[in-house]
């Protein structure tokens, strides 16, 4: 699916020169998540420049972040900007799912002076910037690479579980806008069962999203401990994913193997349900930083297992997406397209 993309590498290039860039110039892009907001500018020739990570925590909105960024930048006011968001975005109010960020995208517009601003949902963005990355910034885990334009999806654990992807529509795709990290957990066997009956006894429902994240992976870890009869630590997913590796902590690794099991079975479900016979993208946080101990665990074997589907699911590619910021390419093609 690899293409050309704007700006030159796997991810954000800085310029090559030093040209002074004066507001027509300048295109204000963002992708922010639960935790972090990546911000960057696109030129008038398309390259995605001056990457720079905010942490949320530090910002009462994203009016105060994106001029934050433009301030310690040095850049002028730019005339228009998308904005990629963890969370629904098709009314005027946002309020963010993992952070919060509460506010009206017309009085952000205003707050920044901008004459258009785009909101798109974060992992709509990721799904806009599959075209556009090169073959280099993917790593293949099973199936058979697809030819021609088929139906793709996209999902991705990190603060929250995002999920989209595209269709194939008049030449050139169509993005989903979807919540469907939102949707009912399914598991497998006693072990997952237990696990999950505990995690209903605390949270009630469990969505996808309770288990394939951040906290995911926490609440797995320590569901898994006290099952176990012991006390779990306060770890954090870095932590989890360390001692898990490393082998010297039994439930952090179970916790681990766990995790990446019911995202194959997640991951399989959804390209069944879109028919994602073009290949199934993982991005997010986490599993690209998990290298061969993904594509060593029960994931594929998991996305496989669907009875009478399976001949069928097995077909489908997975590609773990290793580019830097991807979703601000997304937003960019956002803007040059809509």
């Amino acid at each position: 699916m690899a293409s050309k993309k704007p700006g030159s590498k796997s991810g954000p290039a800085e310029a090559s020169d030093d040209k002074v860039l004066t507001t027509g110039d300048l295109s204000l892009i963002a992708d922010i998540g639960g935790t972090n907001a990546r911000f960057a500018i696109v030129t008038a020739d398309g390259k995605i420049i001056k990457a720079r990570t905010l942490a949320c925590a530090d910002y009462r909105d994203p009016a105060h972040a994106a001029q934050s960024y433009l301030e310690g930048a040095g850049l002028p006011q730019p005339r228009e900007a998308c904005f990629a968001f963890a969370c629904p975005t098709h009314e005027d109010r946002i309020r963010m799912t993992n952070n919060g960020w509460d506010f009206s995208r017309a009085r952000t517009k205003e707050q920044l002076g901008l004459q258009r601003l785009e909101i798109i949902n974060d992992f709509m963005a990721l799904a806009l910037s599959l075209p556009h990355l090169p073959a280099s910034s993917l790593r293949q885990i099973g199936g058979v690479r697809q030819v021609g334009k088929l139906p793709v999806g996209v999902v991705g654990p990190g603060t929250g579980l995002g999920v989209s992807g595209l269709i194939p529509h008049k030449g050139g795709w169509l993005p989903l806008d979807s919540e469907g990290g939102h949707a009912s957990l399914a598991v497998s066997g006693r072990r997952e069962t237990s696990i999950l009956l505990h995690l209903e006894h605390h949270y009630g429902r469990v969505s996808a999203e309770r288990v394939l994240s951040g906290p995911g992976l926490q609440a797995l870890y320590q569901s898994i401990s006290l099952l176990d009869g012991k006390a779990p630590q306060e770890l954090a997913p870095a932590e989890i994913v360390a001692r898990a590796t490393a082998d010297d902590d039994e439930a952090c690794r179970e916790a681990l193997e766990i995790f990446c099991a019911l995202l194959g079975s997640f991951a399989g479900d959804f390209a069944l349900t879109l028919g994602a016979r073009g290949g199934i993208y993982i991005g997010g946080g986490i599993i690209p930083q998990l290298g061969e101990v993904f594509t060593a665990s029960d994931f594929r074997k998991r996305f496989e297992d669907k009875g009478r589907l399976s001949s069928y699911v097995a077909a489908i590619p997975c590609y773990v997406i290793t580019a830097d910021y991807p979703a601000l390419t997304g937003a960019a093609a956002y803007l040059q397209h809509s």
